[in-house]
């Protein structure tokens, strides 16, 4: 995305203010130069991230509620055996 078009992008955007360590601001400038992008840019993409991650997780989490409510559970034996097929260091 251009200069031009991540303004008129941030055009139909609401805006957050937050404050940050001087060293996060500091690497954020750095980041903006390298990469040509504005700081505001780079900061709504991180928030994006971050807010789908935590969406996921959440969804996730009620997801797990909802099937021990409806009596969906591993015994110990099933999980630990669930656990044995991943391996020790927890990869196939």
């Amino acid at each position: 995305m251009k200069h031009g078009e991540e303004e008129e992008k941030m055009t139909t955007t609401a805006l957050v203010s937050t404050r940050i360590p001087p060293q996060l601001a500091d690497r954020l400038a750095k980041l903006s130069k390298i990469t040509q992008r504005s700081k505001s840019f780079l900061a709504a993409q991180a928030i994006e991230e971050y807010v789908n991650l935590q969406e996921w997780q959440v969804q996730a989490i009620r997801e797990g509620m909802a099937a021990v409510e409806r009596g969906e559970l591993a015994s110990h034996e099933q999980a630990l055996a669930i656990l044995d097929l991943w391996g020790k260091d927890g990869k196939n």
